[in-house]
């Protein structure tokens, strides 16, 4: 069972910086094999792609954060973060951590419960 744990939301005036982390678990979960990604849902819109960052190192933003946000992540510590900064309002969302592939025609595609952004201007 692969288990997805964000953390690191939560209220920052405009202008300012969070990282979120996801921390990833499972017997033979590796974020190393996966394309790790966080998607965000704010209230009334649909869930959108923010960032996603495949098994061979490419990286893929929405237009709204290039520049302003990046996605690493640390393999020994199956962990991914997403560092944010210059927030602005329209950032505002509970954002997801995603982890997806697609193996001898399986696709395997896990969530993590979702964490908080707030800014406030």
């Amino acid at each position: 069972q692969v288990q997805l744990v964000e953390s690191g939301g939560g209220l920052v005036q405009a202008g300012g910086s969070l990282r979120l982390s996801c921390a990833a678990s499972g017997s033979i979960f590796s974020t190393s094999t996966y394309t790790m990604g966080w998607y965000r849902q704010a209230p009334g819109k649909e869930r959108e792609l923010v960032a996603h960052l495949t098994s061979t190192g490419s990286t893929n933003y929405a237009d709204s954060v290039k520049g302003r946000f990046t996605i690493s992540r640390d393999n020994a510590k199956n962990t991914v973060y997403l560092q944010m900064n210059s927030l602005k309002p329209e950032d505002i969302a509970v954002y997801y951590c995603n982890a997806k592939r697609t193996i001898f025609g399986i696709k395997y595609d896990y969530w993590g419960q979702g964490t908080q952004v707030t800014v406030s201007s």
